[in-house]
């Protein structure tokens, strides 16, 4: 049987987000993402507003239950991941009532608390009493902090900052900071759910929409390429971060830039068999039956986009939107415009897909079906440790840039890059939170902790981008990832998703390939 036989699911609290996004749609935008004023208010009520909003929060900070979950049952699995799918609904209908209520919190100030955060917590509770539930009953260990994350926080639009015992966010030869996260656990973030809910009045400001109707990016979340300093994250254009000594090889799959126009706003690796379980769009390449409906039997027989036949994996990322006012077809749908993705989707000109292999020793075939996430959907509130996709310009890649976008000069183009991870258990093919399983290589490049080292997958992603401008401290037409909803369009939010369905024959000849020292395709 495939890995997913379920029907597809709505997760809770869907059909509630769905029907209020569909009233604040009007006028081509989200009205409920204009932070400050209605439009039959005048401009000193508006001034006030804007001045009571400043001392507001700008979103909502959840701990990620997801990520304590590293040992559920099998049998468990796909009724926790349904029960993670809800809160993530949960998270998206608590934003979208904060972002509508602006004028009822500048009057009262426990009014976040009291009708938003306080409910959140509760509705939380019932879904972590039922993942406890689920994983006992299949005979699994539950752990013992589940409760403590229950309530949320609110929080500022500020950038989180790297702090004592977190990485860089993937700083270390592109392989994810100095290889010492444990393969991706992440504890960033998980203090701020224990605070009074929101009550951090005065540290920010909370985000107006920037004139498409859309929560972010902000003009502080760009930076001149010529201001990111050189080398500051030593992330390869050849074999620099693997292969000069251990397997020095590399093959390259070439497999479109999702000409075939697959999208959806599923994830078949953390959602399988909800519907919009990532709340933003995906492009893909490579498999072409990719939802959350898909099982492994289907992708296994599904047609692929790639020139060599035998590789049937499915390569998929967010997509990069241009907030221009486009109205896609998306517009009024969850994971687009409804929930805060709008404009128009760029489509890269260039999707790079090459394997390569360890500093230190040969690699070894990846499991059939393995599933890799690279990158964290959720940085901004969770924290820097899993961040690692980064922006940079043709013509000065070794400046990489993870918590900012990049502005190009004329004749340069946007470089998008995700290194995965490319150390295995020997085991498992995904795990239960998609991150024990696979782990970043050490500071000197080798596998720690008895893991083996496979192909690392490189995505590399060039894009012609209108450049934004930004006047008086607002950006005008900026380009962004698509996002959760309250992760506000952050670039350190970018991630990139792998599924590997090669052959056995194409697996074979890429692990010969890199072990030999040559260049294929």
């Amino acid at each position: 049987m495939g890995r997913n036989t379920r029907k597809r699911r709505m997760p809770l609290a869907a059909k509630a987000v769905a029907g209020a996004a569909a009233l604040a749609l009007g006028g081509g935008g989200l009205v409920w993402a204009n932070f400050y004023a209605s439009a039959g208010e005048s401009n000193q009520a508006q001034n006030q507003t804007k001045s009571n909003a400043a001392q507001q929060i700008a979103t909502i900070d959840c701990p990620d239950v997801g990520q304590q979950l590293s040992d559920v049952p099998d049998p468990a699995r796909g009724e926790v991941d349904g029960e993670l799918a809800s809160m993530d609904q949960q998270i998206t209908e608590a934003y979208q009532r904060l972002v509508t209520t602006r004028q009822a919190q500048a009057g009262d100030a426990r009014y976040v608390q009291n009708t938003i955060l306080g409910p959140l917590k509760d509705r939380r509770k019932v879904l972590i009493d039922r993942i406890k539930l689920e994983i006992s009953r299949a005979g699994g260990q539950v752990p013992g902090n589940l409760d403590e994350l229950a309530p949320c926080s609110g929080r500022p639009a500020d950038q989180p900052q790297p702090t004592d015992g977190q990485n860089d966010g993937g700083q270390d030869n592109g392989q994810g900071g100095d290889g010492q996260n444990d393969g991706g656990q992440n504890d960033g973030g998980q203090d701020n759910g224990q605070n009074d809910g929101g009550q951090d009045q005065g540290e920010g400001q909370a985000p107006t929409d920037n004139g498409n109707g859309a929560a972010g990016p902000f003009a502080e979340d760009f930076i001149n390429i010529n201001d990111v300093q050189p080398n500051s994250r030593n992330l390869p254009n050849g074999l620099a971060a693997n292969g000069r000594s251990g397997s020095k090889g590399s093959f390259t799959t070439k497999c479109g830039v999702n000409e075939n126009k697959l999208y959806n706003s599923d994830n078949i690796i953390v959602a399988p068999g909800v519907a919009n379980g990532a709340h933003h769009m995906h492009d893909y390449v490579g498999n072409q039956s990719n939802s959350s409906l898909s099982s492994d039997d289907d992708l296994v027989v599904a047609e692929t986009s790639c020139q060599n036949q035998g590789d049937k994996s499915s390569y998929f990322w967010p997509v990069l939107r241009v907030q221009d006012g486009t109205q896609e077809f998306d517009a009024a749908d969850q994971g687009g415009g409804a929930e805060g993705n709008v404009g128009k989707i760029l489509q890269a000109k260039e999707a790079q897909l090459r394997f390569v292999g360890n500093k230190q020793s040969k690699v070894v075939a990846m499991p059939k079906l393995m599933r890799i996430i690279t990158g964290d959907a959720k940085a901004f509130t969770n924290g820097l440790a899993n961040a690692n996709t980064s922006y940079s310009c043709t013509g000065f890649e070794d400046r990489q840039s993870t918590d900012k976008y990049v502005l190009c000069p004329e004749g340069s183009q946007l470089v998008r890059t995700s290194n995965f991870q490319s150390c295995w258990d020997g085991q498992n093919a995904d795990s239960a939170n998609h991150r024990t399983h696979v782990a970043f290589v050490q500071a000197d490049g080798s596998c720690a902790n008895g893991f083996k080292a496979i192909p690392q997958l490189q995505v590399r992603l060039v894009y012609d981008v209108p450049a934004p401008t930004i006047e008086n401290g607002q950006v005008k037409n900026p380009y962004a990832v698509d996002s959760f909803p309250e992760q506000l369009h952050k670039p350190i939010t970018d991630h990139n998703d792998f599924i590997n369905v090669m052959d056995e024959n194409l697996m074979n000849k890429v692990v010969k390939c890199i072990n030999k020292g040559k260049k294929c395709t």
